[in-house]
């Protein structure tokens, strides 16, 4: 059988989402109604979108499985951000940028420090892996910042954002090439014996964002969590799906996701003006979580299963993958869509992607996690989301 229960509930979830989304698009149904209806679409069109990636990598292997993850896992997110920009909706496009590396590292891990330490109480990570992934994320996002800060400061780089934006994202996608033969060369280390723990910090040796690299490392015996991949245990042999099955939903889940993503942000601008929603808000929340959190739900999942060093991996993999690969693409592919994208921001803007990143990097020095620590990045979230609530 190629596909599980937990496979076949979300890929009916996701048709019949999608077709709601299409009814609600065509048959007409407010201005409100399709702008729901298709931004739940495009969640869970995420969720299968990463799931079928991690059903790719299965097959490639662990070290390759972060390397497919971060070419196409962010799919949906890319989809909705150039048609904003196709629609003249910038204001959309920049808040969306900066609000999905927030909600994964202020939401998202908040939520998971929340989660597994009501169950569990303190848990540790592995300090030294999750410094690395923090302070990779700082310079990766201190770098986008150097264009806006030109522009801010009236250097004589002020004017020439375009052309500082092209060499900040070729050189950011660069360095992420740079590390795509030791990130496919990496392999998860396995336990030796049945039920022996697995060693901390493997999911971020493994390279991946995706459930695949922390499958193999993941200790025997393991419940599995409801709407994630089954976990391979370490004498699993051989891809759950087959690899023609693999890419053909990538493909399907891929081309619904690019028809959904424009469907979605067509009925953005009527919802926006009927609830009286400024794009600053649309971007930096509604757009970020449609097309993030769905997919990052796994780290939340890990949590609360007491693997710290799993979660904390694979949330702060995704941001990471934002800031060197979504953003610079976005630059590079926006004259497609008749736009002109510039890593320029507001700065508030500016300010809160600061605050965020820095607020990560304190927050995982010690290598513990409290729910107190999660409800307070919790907290910090909405604070910065009700501050772009007027735009």
């Amino acid at each position: 059988m190629v596909f599980t229960r937990g496979d076949w509930r979300l890929i009916i979830l996701c048709v019949t989402a999608a077709a709601g989304a299409a009814v609600t698009r065509f048959a007409g149904g407010g201005p409100v109604l399709p702008f729901v209806v298709s931004g739940i679409a495009l969640a869970v069109l995420a969720s299968l979108v990463g799931r079928s990636v991690e059903a790719l990598g299965d097959r490639l292997g662990a070290g390759a499985t972060g390397v497919v993850q971060s070419a196409l896992g962010n799919l949906p997110e890319l989809f909705v951000v150039l048609f904003a920009l196709r629609d003249g909706l910038y204001g959309v496009a920049s808040a969306s940028i900066v609000g999905s590396i927030l909600a994964n590292v202020l939401l998202v891990l908040g939520l998971a420090f929340v989660v597994g330490g009501v169950r569990h109480g303190p848990q540790r990570f592995g300090a030294e892996s999750a410094r690395t992934n923090s302070l990779l994320l700082v310079l990766a996002v201190f770098a986008l910042l150097v264009p806006a800060l030109t522009a801010a400061l009236h250097t004589p780089a002020a004017g020439h954002e375009r052309g500082l934006s092209i060499v900040v994202s070729v050189l950011l996608l660069g360095l992420f090439a740079a590390s795509l033969p030791a990130a496919i060369r990496r392999r998860t280390a396995t336990p030796a014996t049945t039920g022996t723990p697995a060693t901390p910090g493997t999911l971020a040796a493994a390279g991946t964002q995706g459930i695949p690299g922390a499958e193999a490392a993941k200790p025997a015996g393991t419940p599995e969590v409801a709407g994630e991949p089954e976990a391979a245990a370490p004498g699993h042999q051989g891809p759950r799906w087959p690899l023609g099955v693999a890419l053909a939903m990538l493909a399907v889940t891929g081309v619904g996701a690019a028809f959904v993503s424009e469907w979605f942000v067509e009925a953005l601008q009527p919802a926006m003006d009927t609830l009286g929603i400024s794009q600053a808000f649309a971007g930096l929340v509604i757009v970020a979580i449609a097309g993030n959190a769905v997919e990052n739900v796994v780290g939340i999942q890990l949590a609360a299963r007491n693997q710290a060093d799993f979660a904390l991996s694979v949330i702060l993999q995704s941001p990471l993958q934002i800031a060197l690969v979504v953003a610079p693409a976005l630059v590079l592919l926006s004259p497609l869509v008749g736009a002109s994208f510039t890593l320029v921001l507001p700065p508030l803007l500016i300010a809160a992607l600061v605050i965020a990143v820095l607020v990560t990097v304190i927050v995982v020095l010690d290598g513990e996690s409290t729910w107190l620590e999660g409800a307070t990045l919790i907290v910090l979230y909405c604070v910065i989301a009700a501050a772009f609530w007027w735009g």
